[in-house]
């Protein structure tokens, strides 16, 4: 999951990214190792991506539609459906949340949709709330509660109901995770790729010692995972100490880590783990 914001981050952030305990900084004469096949698509910027639990198949959510990749094959733009598809979930078959702008030919709609739902593979998607007033860049369903990050106001919310909304804090966040088994708790990255917590509605703090990140997911039942802003892969069980697997070839614009599936998307496409991150392949090239 994904939002359209530059990360402003220093030299000295990338180094911190690298000097972590029990990480050690990758050497730059290896080659990255990315394959060039993949089928290609114009995604243009790409917002988010996830695994639909129901039929397996990947969709990635991006600047010119939600787009369906089955098997390995081409992408197919879901319903022609142009929408400017921002924060994305995927929280059961077929049942997705998301938030953007909508496809100029739907003049009926406001510039930013709020909170939407589709029950049906985004074929389809429903006003929830917020509509007309919230722009949300990033979107953390965790148990019966929501996490967004509001673009327009600045803002990290949180929902029980999905209707009414509180107010965590007000700072850049770049990207969100949870823990399933802990809805009390999100981790976001910033603007400048710190990691931060929040927990009981508090005001996010920094985590000691992480690295300095782009994406972040957490794995159901398995590890938070993080890319850094050189594509190294980053992985704690505890959030304490860090171990790095493979690399994209870039920061990531979005993450999503499914069981056994790991994807990434970077400027150059979508990339697929299999292996826990240790190794990735090129799924579908952006074209855009």
């Amino acid at each position: 999951m994904h939002r359209a914001v530059p990360l402003a981050l220093a030299a000295t952030a990338l180094g911190a990214a690298l000097a972590l305990s029990g990480c050690a900084a990758p050497d730059p004469s290896e080659p990255a190792g990315l394959p060039e096949e993949g089928a290609r698509a114009e995604l243009g910027h790409v917002h988010g991506v996830g695994v639909d639990p129901g039929n397996g198949a990947l969709y990635i959510a991006s600047h010119l539609g939600v787009f369906q990749v089955s098997d390995g094959g081409q992408p197919e733009r879901v319903a022609d459906r142009w929408q400017d598809t921002m924060g994305f979930a995927i929280v059961g078959p077929g049942h997705f949340l998301g938030s953007g702008h909508p496809d100029l030919r739907e003049e009926d709609l406001p510039a930013s949709l709020g909170l939407i739902e589709s029950t049906d593979g985004a074929n389809t998607w429903a006003p929830v709330s917020l509509q007309g007033e919230a722009d949300f860049h990033a979107i953390e369903p965790v148990g019966g509660r929501i996490y967004a990050y509001d673009s327009q106001s600045g803002s990290l919310l949180t929902s029980d109901d999905e209707k009414t909304w509180d107010t965590i804090s007000k700072q850049p966040i770049y990207d969100l995770a949870a823990d399933q088994t802990d809805p009390d708790t999100v981790y976001a990255t910033t603007d400048r790729g710190e990691l931060v917590v929040s927990t009981d509605g508090a005001d996010p703090r920094p985590v000691p010692g992480a690295p300095v990140l782009t994406a972040i997911d957490w794995e159901p039942g398995g590890p938070l995972v993080g890319v850094g802003p050189d594509g190294t892969v980053l992985i704690s069980t505890d959030t304490t100490t860090w171990r790095q697997a493979g690399r994209v070839d870039g920061p990531a614009e979005a993450l999503d880590a499914s069981p056994d599936r790991w994807h990434a998307a970077t400027a150059t496409g979508v990339y697929e783990s299999t292996d826990d991150g240790l190794t990735w392949g090129l799924v579908v090239r952006n074209e855009a």
